[in-house]
């Protein structure tokens, strides 16, 4: 591993792509300290035991019939790198196969950003569930990743015990496997509103309508999660969201500048929003009658009616 091995993968991008991908995963794990992997039987049995319960528990509170993925993995940071280069490979194909010429120089700077987005955050996620969006084949499992590494890690700067950091972790990451589990419809959903944007940015235009309708449906996906955690997880955790909050912004200019390019700042916005509007639809109405927005793409709710839920339980009526 190191920083020059890195940048000479970077340098020898080649191909007749926009970026050239092997040597995306090549540059972004020299960068980047794979991390111990040694789990100890209880630590194993650990990461086990809080999906299942995760998912038991999940199950009870929201009502919603799902199944976990048949992929769980422990990871290191290279293995999240190896599962995630092919996502962003999916996602940039269409614009590469736009391009008509693409000059060596642009190559290599497609590339090593490529490598550095990879690398910043094969360094900093903790879990993933990865709904496999653009995958070739419609029937690829869903997959649900925990970086041990990054856990590890990011437990012991916040002075936390590692076993129940952990099973925050893999509590949340389930939240997302119900709701994809609940509405076999929503990966679909996700990735018609991305071709409809990219195919529109191929052409030199930006479909607000389609990025907007894609940030409302993430919206809803990471409010749903958040009001879950809030119900089903065993234990209290405002300590664990308020600590971690302030890690964020403890971080130093370059890391807040990285997230904003990233775009995990909208993410947060996104959590913020999104939890807002589902805890006003359980107050009114009851955890299970919020998770009708997965009943259809039709039940999703409207930017509109993120901002004033009544709006949404007018319409739903659930």
């Amino acid at each position: 591993m190191g920083l020059y091995h890195s940048v000479r993968a970077v340098a020898g991008a080649s191909g007749d792509g926009a970026v050239d991908w092997r040597a995306v995963a090549e540059a972004a794990k020299e960068a980047t300290d794979p991390g111990d992997l040694t789990l100890s039987p209880a630590e194993r049995e650990g990461y086990a035991t809080d999906v299942r319960d995760a998912r038991d528990r999940v199950r009870e509170v929201s009502g919603l019939s799902f199944d976990l993925p048949e992929t769980v993995e422990v990871q290191h940071r290279h293995h999240w790198i190896d599962a995630n280069v092919a996502t962003f490979e999916r996602v940039m194909t269409p614009l590469e196969e736009q391009a008509e010429f693409i000059p060596g120089v642009a190559r290599v700077v497609n590339t090593g950003s490529m490598a550095f987005a990879l690398s910043f955050l094969g360094n900093n996620v903790l879990g993933q569930y990865d709904p496999l969006l653009l995958a070739e084949t419609p029937d690829d499992d869903h997959a649900l990743y925990f970086v041990h590494p990054n856990i590890a890690r990011v437990a012991d700067q916040l002075a936390v015990d590692r076993a129940r950091f952990r099973r925050w972790i893999a509590f949340h990451e389930v939240t997302h496997a119900a709701e994809f589990g609940a509405a076999p419809w929503l990966s679909e959903h996700m990735e018609d509103a991305m071709e409809d944007a990219i195919d529109r940015l191929t052409d030199g235009n930006i479909d607000r309508t389609s990025l907007g309708e894609l940030d409302t449906t993430m919206t809803a996906v990471e409010g749903y999660a958040e009001l879950l955690m809030d119900r089903a997880f065993d234990d209290e955790y405002d300590d664990l969201r308020r600590k971690v909050d302030e890690r964020r912004q403890g971080r130093g200019p370059m890391a807040q500048l990285v997230r904003r390019l990233l775009g995990l700042g909208m993410k947060r916005q996104q959590y913020e929003r999104g939890k807002e509007f589902f805890e006003a639809v359980a107050d009114a109405c009851g955890v299970e009658a919020a998770g009708q927005v997965w009943d259809s793409p039709e039940t999703l709710p409207t930017d509109e009616e993120i901002e004033t839920p009544a709006l949404w339980i007018e319409r739903v009526d659930p």
